[in-house]
This record gives structure tokens, sequence and C-alpha cells, in this order.
């Protein structure tokens, strides 16, 4: 691969010692050359700091850099990677994911413009989640392939655990942005784009990311995002995006309107037991018939609809198959998957609450001055 230019691997980790050797491991193992690694530590107290410096080695063919923070994040600990890269390109990547040996050979394949006035100016690639013995890991995996099925070639979105950034285009459009707490990737996507440059999508470039297991952990992060959505969408509003939508949201567009279904139902029956009880014994066998008739074809009704949701399109997919998958019995998964996707939706309600909070008190990204 003479002749091609110096790309610099990212990646940054806290409190992650136990996936630090295999994703190292995978990172030197790339195929493509020249290339280096810069593995930040953002204030670690699980002995993550110590075991990546077992991996410092400048001498290597791939040289690996390993530089130490105070906790500042995750957005904080690119800027830092970036800041002492070398190369022309800029990968970023997470310590929880294992890129194929392909992955960075892949990138750079499409990084090529196809028209003349392409600016390409970043390049992602495709994740698979590994599977774990639980139904969180198996939806959240079949839900990400969905993502990535129908993804066009011009994206809005350089995710995470998989992309490259060209380094002067990174660093005109200020990198990332520390107060940002989450979902820095689409925000410095969406600057990269506001600037003219275009990001592609190089689906042969793959990255392995382990299970999402635990309900909590994968509950947290719905509703982080949701949270992060809202800051999103206050600052790059549709009027004012440039080039491709959004194509990374998914189901949870489906899965929000879950809440206010099951609230539906509960408010429609609580007049009911309220008036129920209120009834002497004379009038409550009339009341009884005209409230059990429109009780039971409002639930029907509300009933049909949460059913169409859950098992008709981009959501409907990703229960069918996850059902499909499963080791388990068929009729447990369904209604398990049915409490999972209503504690979902209450997750990414919370999260826009928040966000909404956030908007209000200028907090947590909110406060910019160009909006």
């Amino acid at each position: 691969m003479s002749g091609n230019p110096l790309i610099s691997i990212t990646v940054c980790v806290r409190d992650g010692i136990q996936w630090i050797d295999g994703c190292l491991e995978s990172l030197t193992k790339q195929t493509y050359r020249p290339l280096e690694i810069i593995a930040v530590d953002d204030g670690s107290t699980d002995g993550s700091a110590q075991e990546l410096q077992k991996w410092h080695n400048l001498a290597s063919e791939i040289p690996v850099f390993v530089i130490t923070q105070e906790a500042q994040g995750l957005s904080a600990g690119r800027n830092l990677a970036v800041k002492h890269a070398k190369g022309e390109w800029i990968a970023i990547t997470d310590i929880d994911v294992r890129p194929t040996q392909n992955w960075i050979s892949n990138l750079y394949e499409k990084s090529a413009p196809i028209d003349p006035d392409e600016v390409v100016v970043a390049v992602t690639g495709r994740t698979i989640f590994e599977r774990a013995d639980d139904l969180v890991s198996l939806l959240r995996s079949v839900e990400i392939e969905s993502k990535y099925r129908s993804r066009p070639r011009r994206t809005s979105l350089a995710n995470g655990p998989c992309s490259m950034f060209h380094s002067a285009s990174l660093d005109e459009v200020g990198g990332f942005d520390p107060a940002w707490y989450h979902a820095e990737d689409m925000e410095v996507s969406l600057k990269l784009i506001a600037n003219g440059g275009t990001i592609v999508y190089a689906p042969e470039a793959v990255v392995a990311h382990v299970a999402e297991s635990g309900r909590k952990r994968f509950l947290g992060k719905r509703s982080r995002d949701a949270r992060a959505h809202v800051r999103i969408m206050r600052k790059y509003p549709k009027r004012r995006r440039k080039g491709a939508d959004f194509d990374f949201i998914g189901s949870s567009t489906m899965v929000l309107i879950v809440t206010p279904l099951w609230l539906a139902a509960l408010i429609t029956v609580l007049p009911f037991l309220y008036q129920f009880s209120q009834s002497d014994s004379l009038g409550k066998e009339e009341f009884l018939t005209w409230w059990q008739t429109k009780i039971l074809l409002l639930s029907i009704c509300l009933s049909l609809v949460q059913e169409l949701l859950l098992w008709r399109g981009p959501l409907g997919v990703v229960n069918r198959t996850a059902i499909s998958h499963s080791s388990r019995n068929r009729f447990y998964v369904y209604f398990a998957q049915k409490i999972l996707i209503f504690q979902w939706s209450l997750a990414l309600w919370k999260g826009l609450i928040l966000g909404f909070m956030d908007a209000l008190t200028n907090r947590n990204g909110h406060d910019f001055t160009d909006s």
C-alpha cells in the first residue's frame, strides 16, 4: 500500500479494562499501512490506564501511543487523541468493539468522491452487535441490523464505533464539543455536512460490538439517546440541515407511541372504576352494561393499534426477527418483548423530558450562541 496516506486510529476508554486487549489486538492486526494507534484513558478507576500502558509501543510497525487524562468525557478524550494524531485521516472506534482486519482498508477505499462536486469528509462503516443469551442483546442486535439494511451511500451520521474523518475537515469545524456529553458523533457529523462535506457509508467496513446485555444499561443508553436528540433537533432543525436526512433513527419513533397508548387505556378504565364505585346497587347493572360496551370497544381499538405498532413496520421487523431467533418459548418472548418495549418507551420519554429541561436551563450543550 505504498503511497497511501497515514491514518490514525483513536480509541478512548473509561473503566473498560475487560475490553482493552480484544480491541487493541484487533486494531494492531489491521491490513492497512501506514497506520498509528492513539489510545486515551479518560480517568479510569479500574486499572484501565495500567492495562493500556502494556500496549504502548512507538517502535512497532503500527506504533501505539497511550495517553491518560482526568475524567473529562468521550468528546474531550477524542479531541486529545486528535491533537496528537499525525494522520491525514482519523478513525474513531470504541473500546468495546472488535474491528475486522480490513476495516481501515475498506473505509479508505470509499473515501474517494464519485463526482466532481463531492467532498468526502468522513466515511462510516457497519457495526454488528453480538448476541448473548438474553432478550435485550437479541433485540438490540436485530434492531441495529435493521438500521443498516437500507442505509444509503450518502448518510447523515458517522457512527462513533466505526468511522473515519478527514483530519483537516474535522479541525475546520472545531472537532468534538466536550459540552455534548452524548451523541457527539451525530453533532460533529452535522457540523461537517453544514460545512459542505459529504459522509459516505461503507458497508464492507465492519466492526463487531460486544453484546449489549442488561436491561438497565440498555434503557439508560436509550434515555441518553433521546435526551441528546432534543439538543440535536434544537441546534440543527430540518430547515437548517443540508444533505441527507436522518437515516439512523430506527424504530424509536414507533416505540415512543407505546407509552401514550398504555396511558390512554389506563385513563379509559379509571373513570369507569370510579363511577361504578359511586353507583348504588340498583344503578350498577345499567351502568355496567353501558360502560362495558364503550370500554370493550375502546380497549379493542387500543389493543389493535398497539399490536400493529409492535408487529408491523420497522419495529415489527425487529420483534418478529427477535422471536424467530430466540431459543426460548415464543409465547414467553412475545410477552417479555412487550414489557421491554414499554420500558424502552418510558426511557425515551424520560430522555425527552430531560432534554427539554436542558433546553430551558441551557445545560449539557444547549448553551450555543449560533442558534
